[in-house]
């Protein structure tokens, strides 16, 4: 995320030495594979693969995952156990709330958790602490970066967090692998540093590369997603040419409709970029965050583009369910700098990480309005004479924490991967309570069941 911090100022001081040292030596290694037409047409990893997480269901639960570090990703966990323990019937059956996730976005610290459910399902309830949320992760990549022996290597210190997660985490899975009929969509998102454009690793932005996603590394698009600029390299993918059809079909009819919408015309803008590959060679991802820590305009973006809600429906087959729950996990905190304690300035680290730090929860701020608006418009589209539909629109936050001495703890619990035992289950239990306590997910279930 934008205002990810590494808290520790040994930490800090050594990675912003080395950032100049090592960067006339590390090359941005890619290792996207381009694709001819026969796999185009056959694309894998699309929304056309998960149709039926999407179509035609009771009910159809939308999940956004949060930048933050461990902390992010250990409030999803707590998040999608509760889901699992939520149990309604319906017409006599019984059924998991997990069943109805459709389709799960994240950036970041929630990218490790969206992905390690995507590949595993419900094994993450076995593994995921151990392999991932209560282990040091930051120590060994710290290390590597430290190492004298590593300067001038031709590898950047992505590709040794890349190496890492490969190894320790995602066992070198690719897109190929989290294809699976009985799991939700996961859309890992980063964002384009040379373009400023966000991007979803999903085959449809693939096509506008003339590449493979089936083949592309999983724990790249999470390194990617997660690559906070300056102390990690971005994670480069070329931009192929010579595919057929590279413009998308509905283009022409967005950039009609962009012209009297300054925000479609941000995203026709940051697509067409990538039609042009002279200029456009290389995308260069660094951190989803920076143009979107929630991980929700990633998914309102590709209906916006297409005309809305029914036009996105109609183009991939959907068939609207009857109630739709998109719930934001957000773990953004909001820490005590102490700077209005004092008049003596505050210290350098203090001023970057409460600058950042509004930055990031004034745009959140704008970003769940925005959803929030969203929604009912799919609503409005979506509800005819035949059928209406129902939405909630969900938030997970530390905002919601009654007990004060336990949001102060929660909210200063550091933006790092490498977080104690203790904080780790704090986080999961509060995921778990917040969405069990939400007034807004509760009358959802009891629609649900009545």
């Amino acid at each position: 995320m934008f205002s990810t911090k590494i808290t520790h100022l040994r930490a800090i001081g050594s990675l912003l030495s080395l950032v100049f040292a090592s960067g006339c030596v590390s090359y941005g290694f890619v290792e996207n594979q381009s694709i001819s037409e026969f796999q185009r047409g056959n694309s894998v990893y699309s929304v056309d693969a998960f149709n039926h997480r999407l179509s035609g269901k009771d009910t159809v639960i939308i999940l956004s995952f949060s930048g933050g570090g461990t902390r992010a990703a250990a409030l999803s966990y707590g998040v999608l156990s509760e889901l699992r323990n939520t149990i309604v019937e319906q017409a006599g059956k019984k059924h998991s709330l997990l069943d109805d996730v459709g389709l799960i976005s994240a950036v970041s610290g929630g990218s490790f958790t969206a992905a390690y459910y995507g590949l595993n399902g419900e094994k993450i309830f076995d593994q995921f602490e151990t392999r991932f949320l209560k282990k040091d992760v930051e120590t060994p990549l710290i290390k590597n970066i430290l190492n004298p022996r590593y300067w001038f290597s031709r590898k950047s210190r992505t590709e040794y967090a890349i190496q890492y997660y490969d190894k320790e985490v995602f066992d070198g899975a690719t897109y190929k692998d989290m294809l699976n009929a009985d799991r939700p969509m996961i859309l890992i998102n980063a964002t384009d540093l040379s373009k400023g454009v966000r991007f979803s690793f999903m085959q449809e932005y693939f096509n506008l590369l003339c590449s493979d996603l089936a083949s592309f590394s999983v724990s790249r698009a999470v390194a990617a997603s997660s690559a906070v600029p300056l102390l990690f390299n971005p994670v480069v993918v070329k931009n192929y040419d010579g595919c057929v059809n590279e413009a998308p079909a509905w283009l022409p009819s967005a950039r009609k409709r962009a012209q009297k919408d300054p925000e479609l015309a941000l995203l026709v803008k940051g697509i067409e970029s990538f039609l042009d590959k002279e200029d456009h060679k290389y995308a260069h991802f660094v951190d989803g965050g920076i143009t979107d820590n929630l991980g929700l305009r990633s998914i309102f973006d590709i209906s916006k583009l297409l005309g809305g809600a029914k036009a996105l429906n109609k183009a991939f087959n959907i068939e609207a369910s009857s109630r739709l729950i998109v719930i934001s996990v957000d773990a953004s905190a909001s820490p005590d700098y102490d700077i209005g304690r004092s008049k003596r300035p505050p210290r350098v680290i203090d001023t970057i990480n409460a600058m950042t730090d509004i930055q990031l929860h004034r745009y959140n701020t704008a970003t769940l309005s925005d959803m929030q608006n969203a929604t009912k418009k799919w609503v409005a589209e979506l509800s005819d004479e035949t059928k209406t539909v129902d939405a909630h629109f969900v938030r997970v936050s530390f905002d919601d924490v009654a007990d004060e001495e336990v949001s102060k703890e929660l909210n200063r619990i550091p933006t790092t991967f490498s977080l104690t035992n203790e904080q780790v289950d704090l986080l999961v239990e509060t995921g778990k309570k917040l969405l069990r306590n939400n007034p807004v997910f509760t009358k959802a279930v009891q629609d649900m069941q009545n």
